[in-house]
């Protein structure tokens, strides 16, 4: 089919996802994720999911979410946390974490999460913002003794604000 020769055939407009290349042509200022690591913080555990980043994560997998919580009356709390790598000439550091929440109850096959606040918490991230305030004591110390694990020197290399949020 090709391209131009009437309405029907123009090329279609979306949300373009690429990784490690750099275009100029159609959908110039598509979003680039490579540097975007998803971890989730389940109970007493943190770790990294890339399938979060499609709504696949381990947790996500086989439920049915609904916006509304009451929907959901005995899941269990859970969140996403989306951490931007940035570097500059001192090397890379952790440039922007937000986190969202969710319920998850796996017995009823059911879920709770608003898509809109995953979505404009993950362009957060990309914006280098720190959100994490939602989070409790348990879920930080989580969230930053994985960062530490994964990389220290992006650790140390990252802001006060990230590593004052996460005290």
């Amino acid at each position: 089919m090709e391209q131009g020769k009437g309405p029907e055939m123009k090329k279609k407009l979306g949300f373009n996802l690429i990784a490690g290349e750099k275009h100029k042509g159609f959908g110039a200022g598509s979003i680039d994720l490579n540097s975007v690591a998803c971890v989730i913080i389940d109970g007493d555990e943190a770790y990294m999911d890339a399938g979060a980043m499609h709504a696949k994560s381990k947790i996500e997998k086989r439920i049915k979410f609904s916006m509304n919580k009451e929907d959901v009356p005995n899941g269990r709390q859970c969140w996403i946390v989306w951490v931007a790598v940035d570097r500059t000439e001192e090397g890379a550091f952790y440039g922007g974490a937000t986190a969202c929440e969710m319920l998850i109850d796996e017995e009823a096959r059911r879920g709770w999460k608003i898509l809109a606040d995953h979505v404009n918490k993950l362009d957060y991230a990309l914006k280098r913002r720190y959100i994490l305030g939602e989070l409790g004591d348990k879920e930080k110390q989580l969230l930053k003794n994985l960062l530490i694990e994964h990389n220290e020197e992006w650790w140390n290399n990252s802001p006060e604000t990230l590593q004052e949020a996460l005290s």
